[in-house]
């Protein structure tokens, strides 16, 4: 046996070990490290506004500190009006639920011809096998509901903290990056992080105007149509259509259909109408004006984006795929090199056929209406007479027929 056979065994399982011990931390860790990837994105988000705040001398922990207390204010108006939203909503249904009972009850026993009452139904549903079932699974997973519900706030507050000390110490930590680089890639990664910390930044205020603005104007509209709870629906439309990619407006025009039709389904058609009208009109006019100069990417990459990172990270690569692919692709055009486009009829969407008619119908009006500058008469002069002196070579045009 070679000396070296052992010795390259021992290597190759060490590497094997290393490889598994490294996979198995991995997997551990995959939820600490998701979240820090949101906290990074959020503190890039909220940076110009600290920014703006230490520039004017308020203490960068201070400004970001006021910056979150912001966030977080907003969040907790939005979730107590959501919340009352629906707790009416709940109380309602279930004061009105004999009354819909009965019309249900009525309606069977005229299109069908039966004889249900409400007491007979009502004990039937008490006494289902699948509603005693249900109710006895919900009590067995209580706990596993509760540890979920604790687990989500410990990821949020893990978010928070991590999020509140990059934009805090967003200049040191910096420094403590391009300390152990050389300068010229000191100044790539400079770069890199202004590029991220604009389009990420723009990505979220340009977002937060849009659901301003598509707030307002539901309220506006469910105001006016008398629909219960505008203020809280309108804010339900703005936020959810904005900051749920793909599926945002779907979800959003739901809710405020669904209650508009409790008050009157000709009102749930108005409402849908509106919906599907306003958001054309956000794609096609708002959104390329607000996003025109934050996160210029194509519909298509965007979508792209958003299905790449669903599939990757789930929930969180949806929401972060967006600021990230238009920081990956502002960072990136910088060292594509690009060069003048060929004026190839085919570049242009026209095939040789239609650039030949369109160059015939070119010269046709040319000659029609000859140009009165001195360069144009000049040059169709200098056209006319190299045309005539191709031709008197010979006594003979110069065209392939004669030819």
């Amino acid at each position: 046996m070679p000396r070296w056979l052992p010795r390259a065994m021992v290597l190759a399982l060490a590497l094997v070990a290393c490889f598994q011990l490294a996979s198995w931390g991995f997997h551990q860790l995959i939820n600490l490290l998701l979240n820090i990837l949101i906290a990074f994105f959020l503190a890039l988000a909220v940076e110009p506004a600290v920014d703006w705040m230490a520039h004017r001398g308020v203490r960068r922990g201070l400004a970001t500190g006021l910056v979150f207390c912001g966030i977080l204010v907003a969040a907790a108006g939005f979730f107590a009006l959501l919340g009352s939203m629906l707790a009416g909503q709940i109380a309602k249904m279930v004061e009105e639920f004999p009354q819909y009972l009965d019309d249900v009850i009525s309606w069977v026993n005229g299109t069908f011809h039966t004889h249900l009452s409400r007491l007979e139904v009502q004990n039937n549903l008490l006494k289902s096998d699948w509603l005693q079932k249900y109710v006895q699974d919900s009590a067995n997973n209580v706990l596993a509901v509760s540890g979920q519900v604790l687990g989500s706030l410990f990821n949020l507050l893990s978010v928070a903290l991590f999020s509140f000390y990059f934009a805090a110490d967003g200049p040191r930590l910096r420094r403590a990056l391009c300390s152990v680089l050389p300068p010229s890639r000191q100044t790539e990664v400079l770069r890199a992080w202004e590029i991220a910390v604009a389009k990420t930044g723009g990505y979220l205020y340009s977002r937060g105007l849009m659901a301003l603005i598509s707030g307002v104007a539901h309220y506006v509209l469910l105001e006016i149509l008398g629909v219960p709870y505008a203020p809280a629906l309108g804010m339900w439309v703005g936020l959810v259509s904005q900051f749920i990619p793909t599926i945002g407006t779907y979800l959003a025009g739901a809710l405020p259909i669904l209650i508009a039709f409790t008050v009157d389904p000709w009102y749930a058609l108005w409402v849908f109408g509106f919906v599907v009208i306003y958001q054309q009109f956000e794609n096609y006019l708002l959104q390329p004006r607000i996003t025109a100069r934050t996160v210029d990417i194509h519909p298509a990459v965007a979508f792209g984006s958003v299905v790449a990172g669903t599939a990757l990270l789930g929930a969180v690569g949806a929401l972060i795929a967006i600021p990230a692919t238009a920081t990956l692709q502002a960072f990136l055009s910088a060292y594509v090199k690009r060069y003048e486009v060929t004026d190839d009829p085919r570049v242009h969407g026209r095939g040789r056929r239609g650039a030949a008619a369109l160059a015939r119908v070119r010269r046709t009006l040319h000659d029609r209406h000859p140009s009165t500058h001195p360069k144009d008469r000049e040059a169709d002069g200098g056209g006319d007479r190299g045309e005539g002196g191709g031709s008197g070579g010979d006594g003979r045009s110069g065209g392939p027929d004669d030819r």
